[in-house]
């Protein structure tokens, strides 16, 4: 993996993190006591997710870093759904 593929994906992790959290009225994954780290890791997480998910559906987004937020996103919303659904 090179450096700029590492780049892109903390920062699609982190946007999608993030975005995630807010819609979910959420942080995460509370893991690392730092929240930025928190939310990266979240959004890293839900990429697989909805990359997984989105698969198994058949639904494709299309390519470019905006269709990667929005499926990373998407898998985020899952997983912090989920996890909430753990914590109860």
């Amino acid at each position: 993996m090179t450096l700029e593929a590492l780049v892109i994906w903390l920062v699609v992790g982190g946007v999608a993190g993030w975005l995630a959290s807010q819609i979910m009225k959420s942080g995460g994954l509370r893991i690392t006591g730092n929240p930025i780290a928190d939310t990266i890791i979240t959004g890293i997480i839900g990429a697989f997710v909805g990359g997984w998910l989105l698969g198994v559906l058949g639904v494709s987004i299309g390519g470019g870093m905006i269709g990667s937020i929005i499926s990373a996103l998407i898998g985020a919303i899952v997983f912090i759904f989920g996890l909430g659904l753990i914590k109860r």
